[in-house]
């Protein structure tokens, strides 16, 4: 199946960041191909370099993939609901407080990364599941229309972000090459 990307009408303008950066077309092999390579960047580093945060008030890296983590679960959530045609409004989320919770630190990064990639071949087991009508369907998140099909985009658009930013500022200044 073949998704168009979303329209600005279908999501709250601060998800076209995330939409914009996921690719074009084919979004659901995206979705697969997409953390094969955030699991690749991470593998190498060190687990004692994981928890290193390159700024006061930053996350470390085991608090992004936590991050991830979870807002796989929430937007295939959201998609599910969306597409169930399950009329209750999503509330939003506070991420930092997640991140807070979650205590990332407590779990190897090994953990984490295999915990990013059970849940994103979930989501895929899920989307790859809905037809055309579903695709269309939307709801509400933290007061803002989503279409069901927004969610895959911003999952890899979401995902594309935090890579580049782990990149740029993580790995560079831990002296990482990326694989």
């Amino acid at each position: 199946m073949s998704l168009r990307r979303p329209t600005p009408d279908e999501h709250d303008p601060y998800y076209g960041l995330y939409i914009d950066q996921a690719p074009a077309s084919n979004i659901l092999g995206s979705m697969g191909t997409e953390v094969e390579r955030t699991v690749a960047l991470l593998n190498d580093v060190p687990e004692d370099r994981t928890t290193f945060r390159y700024a006061p008030g930053k996350w470390s890296l085991r608090e992004v993939v936590g991050h991830l983590i979870d807002a796989e679960w929430t937007f295939t959530y959201r998609g599910l609901c969306f597409a169930r045609e399950d009329p209750t409004p999503r509330p939003g989320f506070d991420q930092d407080q997640w991140v807070r919770s979650a205590d990332a630190h407590a779990v190897p990064m090994a953990d984490l990364l295999a915990s990013l990639r059970a849940a994103r071949h979930a989501s895929l087991a899920l989307f790859r599941t809905f037809g055309d009508a579903e695709w269309a369907r939307s709801g509400l998140a933290n007061q803002v229309s989503f279409t069901v099909r927004c969610m895959p985009y911003i999952l890899v658009g979401h995902e594309i972000h935090h890579r580049r930013v782990i990149s740029e500022r993580y790995l560079k200044a831990l002296a990482v090459e990326p694989s």
